[in-house]
């Protein structure tokens, strides 16, 4: 390629940048497709499941819904305690155990042939219980793990290497400000404790997006919490973003295009760095009538390690909030979740890596 003019180098640049930004969105693209797999055979579906892989077997568990009415007209949201396996792609879903107690809204990894549920909430309230679940002789097998600190719910996690990363959440339904904690768990120590960290020099939020890459976790977005008017309490949508290493501590990231509040967490990790699909970006925050709400954003940014920056890789085909993202196979499944306020999806989704 010819070298730009002096007086044009600035033009040059600019274009050279984009020519980059629209090859590396080309290349996000033709890495990943979607698909869908079986349908969860719930009329419904469910918001705040918990999610993993054991035995090369989907399992998803628990969440909540609203399966008459809708919160507007009075209606009542119910967890669940189902647990239900996935043995194939183009098989179905089964019933194949229950959980202690109806929970969602916790956090989940998979790790080895271990799915660690952990935390979350039902009508009684937030829990800090901890779960190993595995998938053994077609049956499933719990275990006890230690408790977290305190309860919480709506907070994100992901897990590096042998260790869960906790960020953020909730310790009650009515809280007034969500909690500015950061805690890890050794699962390959032999009696593993929680252990407090300094949590990122943002603020305290919940429903973040978590991620590990590279030996890194990462904290995207989420929404804080402040009293209204009313008493109750209002959200403030974020855009920050944060990386931590035990050596390095905590750094701060540009900040996301938009806010992705719930959004589906762990971010799936590919080739270039990870990916924020969807979540709500508060703009239609108090949508009425609620019944027409547009639904959450599908747009799909990326952030890439490499730059240091976020760019626009295109949209997803569903728009969904408040739902796992588990690694199965070589694609990530995105299964239920929420995709306005009010209304589930039984859909599940997965995204293929080539």
């Amino acid at each position: 390629m010819p070298a730009c003019p002096a007086t044009d180098r600035d033009v040059c640049a600019a274009t050279l940048t984009i020519l980059y930004l629209l090859i590396a969105a080309v290349s996000v693209a033709a890495e990943t497709q979607w698909s869908q797999l079986p349908s969860i055979p719930d009329r419904e579906g469910f918001a705040g499941m918990f999610a993993g892989v054991s035995g090369d077997v989907l399992l998803v568990a628990g969440g909540a819904n609203f399966p008459s009415l809708r919160p507007w007209e009075g209606g009542t949201k119910v967890w669940y305690r189902e647990v239900w396996a996935l043995k194939h792609r183009d098989g179905e879903w089964t019933k194949v155990g229950k959980l202690e107690e109806p929970l969602g809204y916790g956090v989940t990894v998979t790790w080895h042939d271990t799915i660690v549920c952990i935390g979350g909430s039902n009508s009684k309230g937030h829990t800090a219980r901890v779960t190993a679940l595995r998938w053994k002789s077609d049956k499933i097998q719990a275990q006890p793990l230690p408790s977290l600190p305190e309860p919480c719910a709506n907070m994100c996690g992901a897990l590096l290497g042998d260790t869960v990363f906790v960020a953020g959440g909730i310790d009650k339904p009515d809280a007034i400000e969500a909690l500015h904690t950061f805690w890890s768990l050794d699962l390959a120590q032999p009696s593993p404790t929680w252990q407090r960290l300094d949590p990122w020099p943002g603020k305290e939020r919940m429903l973040a997006v978590a991620a590990a890459y590279e030996g890194y976790f990462y904290l995207f977005s989420g929404a804080a919490l402040h009293r209204g008017n009313d008493g109750k309490p209002e959200r403030d949508w974020m855009r920050d973003a944060f990386r931590y290493t035990p050596e390095r501590g905590w750094e701060r990231l540009p900040d996301l295009p938009r806010p992705a509040v719930a959004a589906p967490s762990p971010a799936p990790a590919v080739a270039d760095g990870l990916l924020v699909i969807g979540g709500d970006d508060g703009k239609n925050a108090g949508f009425r009538p609620e019944a027409e709400h547009p639904g959450f954003p599908r747009s799909v940014w990326l952030f890439d390690p490499a730059a240091n920056a976020w760019r626009s890789v295109g949209e997803a085909p569903f728009s969904r909030a408040t739902v796992p993202v588990v690694a199965w196979g070589n694609g990530f499944v995105i299964p239920s979740g929420e995709v306005r306020p009010g209304y589930r999806s039984n859909e599940v989704w997965l995204l293929q890596r080539e």
